[in-house]
């Protein structure tokens, strides 16, 4: 009797130390699984932020270049021009960089473009872009400086060429007639700015979403275990 009895506490015994045993192991392993989720979560907070970080910083830099550029152009009106003459003038003196320390001066043709606004007949100079306008108000095309002059004077000839040929022209003008100056080309259209802004605007909404899932997973994980907790 007193054999049979020892059986089965021996018995319970081991039933009882196995069963710590998966018990400790489904703890380690919930532990793990919960550690390995935290650290995903915080990664995909981080990555989140990160995103939002790098739209904002894409954001200040665009406005502070494109955005106000485009915001502080009278030049906007669009229209259509006549080319009425295209001549090379005068030489423009200018310098290349030829070493540390070492500058030497060269020459380029200054490319003269007269048109006509077809919307009021007023005739002006023509300017490639904002860029030149800001370089040279008379010349239309100011080229980076380099040592043959010959190329230079070759490439405006091309241009100047080009210009004749076409005749009619889209430009750009300021109706008030604040400033006088012709544009063929504006470096920050409308276009231009939307698709600058476009990019950071993706990546600050993809690094929101990010967060707000994280932050919705965390919730629901903790509501459901309230749930599981709640006395039935």
């Amino acid at each position: 009797m007193f054999f049979v009895k020892g059986v089965k506490t021996t018995r319970v015994t081991q039933q009882r130390v196995i069963y710590k045993r998966l018990w400790g192991n489904e703890l380690k392993d919930k532990k793990r699984t919960e550690t390995a989720l935290k650290a995903g979560e915080d990664r995909a907070i981080l990555l989140g932020l990160g995103m939002v970080f790098s739209s904002v910083m894409m954001y200040f830099v665009i406005c502070i270049t494109m955005v106000r550029a485009y915001a502080d152009s009278v030049l906007t009106d669009e229209t259509t021009c006549t080319v009425l003459n295209s001549t090379l003038t005068k030489d423009v003196n200018c310098s290349y960089n030829c070493g540390s320390d070492c500058w030497r001066s060269s020459k380029y043709p200054c490319l003269q473009v007269y048109v006509s606004l077809n919307a009021t007949g007023r005739i002006g100079l023509l300017s490639h872009n904002e860029e030149m306008l800001d370089i040279s108000s008379e010349c239309f095309y100011v080229p980076k400086c380099q040592k043959d002059h010959s190329a230079l004077r070759v490439m405006i000839q091309n241009i100047s060429e080009h210009l004749k040929m076409q005749q009619q022209v889209t430009c750009y003008h300021d109706s008030s007639e604040h400033q006088g100056s012709i544009l063929l080309n504006r470096l920050y259209g409308g276009s231009t700015v939307f698709h600058s802004l476009f990019w950071p605007s993706c990546m600050l909404s993809g690094g929101t979403l990010i967060i707000l899932m994280v932050k919705l997973t965390q919730y629901l994980s903790i509501l459901c275990e309230q749930i599981g907790k709640a006395p039935k």
